[in-house]
């Protein structure tokens, strides 16, 4: 089971990635990075893609299902999101929120090149990763 740089040096072995990181969305911080930022500075895409994953973990829009309209079964340790793909014109986003003992907080961040990357590829071995990914 990996730590927080073993993950991000895993996912830097993917095809087309660029860069990594681990981010806690309540504080917007890099818990660790990897690789390039998409703007030269990890701290400014942490702080970014936070923002990203805290809207769609906190809108209802995006939590709630048919079977439970209301979000109410939520399982504990459990994110309410699995995961985000933005697409740029130059690359792909993959955020992935990650299942943990306390708050379920954070998320791994994949920047692909879009001309190198595989998105389907980079999506299943995220969720793989975030499974793996030992905490604490």
């Amino acid at each position: 089971m990996p730590g927080i740089d073993e993950c991000l040096m895993e996912a830097m072995t993917l095809p087309g990635a660029r860069g990594a990181s681990l981010v806690d969305w309540n504080s917007g911080l890099a818990l660790g990075t990897a690789g390039e930022s998409p703007v030269g500075d990890h701290e400014t895409t942490a702080a970014e893609t936070a923002e990203l994953a805290r809207a769609a973990a906190e809108f209802d829009s995006f939590t709630a299902s048919a079977d439970d309209p209301d979000g109410a079964q939520e399982a504990e340790g459990q994110p309410p999101v699995e995961d985000l793909i933005v697409t740029t014109r130059a690359g792909y986003h993959v955020l992935r929120f990650v299942r943990t003992s306390f708050d379920s907080s954070v998320f791994l961040h994949l920047w692909l090149d879009r001309d190198t990357g595989n998105l389907a590829l980079a999506r299943i071995r995220l969720g793989d990763l975030a499974e793996r990914l030992v905490l604490g």
